[in-house]
C-alpha cells in the first residue's frame, strides 16, 4: 500500500499548485469583500513598516502580522465556502463553524493592532 498519492510530481506539481493558489487568491478577490478591504489596508500598510520598524526584525513582524490575517481571511472565507456548499439550512455546527472562522479573523486583527501599536508606542512615543 504507497503513502503518496497518485498525480503529478516535481516541478509539474508545483506548477499546478501555483496556478490552484492563483485561482483562490483571485476567487477571494472577486468574492469576499472582507479580504478585498484587508488586502487593500496590507498593501497601504507594507511601506509603512518600513518607516515605523527601526530594526529588521521589528520590520518583519510587523509584515508578518498582515500576512496573518490575510491567511486568517482566506481561511475564514473557505470554511464558509465549504458550509454553504453543504446546504442553506441552519445548523448549529454550521454555525459553529462561520463563528469559528470569523473569531480567527478578530483575533489575527487583534494581534495586529497590539504589534502595529505596541512598536509605534516603543519607537515613537518613549
Amino acid at each position: 500500500m504507497s503513502l503518496t498519492k497518485p498525480g503529478k510530481t516535481g516541478i509539474s506539481r508545483i506548477l499546478d499548485a501555483t496556478k490552484y493558489s492563483w485561482q483562490g487568491l483571485k476567487g477571494a478577490w472577486l468574492s469576499e469583500a472582507a479580504f478585498r478591504q484587508e488586502l487593500v489596508l496590507a498593501i497601504i500598510l507594507i511601506p509603512l513598516a518600513f518607516v515605523l520598524g527601526q530594526t529588521t526584525a521589528e520590520i518583519s513582524i510587523l509584515l508578518l502580522t498582515l500576512g496573518v490575517v490575510l491567511m486568517a481571511e482566506l481561511a475564514n472565507s473557505a470554511i464558509e465556502a465549504v458550509v454553504d456548499r453543504i446546504g442553506p439550512e441552519h445548523h448549529p455546527l454550521s454555525g459553529r463553524a462561520k463563528d469559528i472562522g470569523s473569531a480567527m479573523v478578530f483575533i489575527a486583527l487583534l494581534f495586529t493592532g497590539i504589534v502595529w501599536g505596541t512598536i509605534c508606542y516603543f519607537n515613537f512615543f518613549t
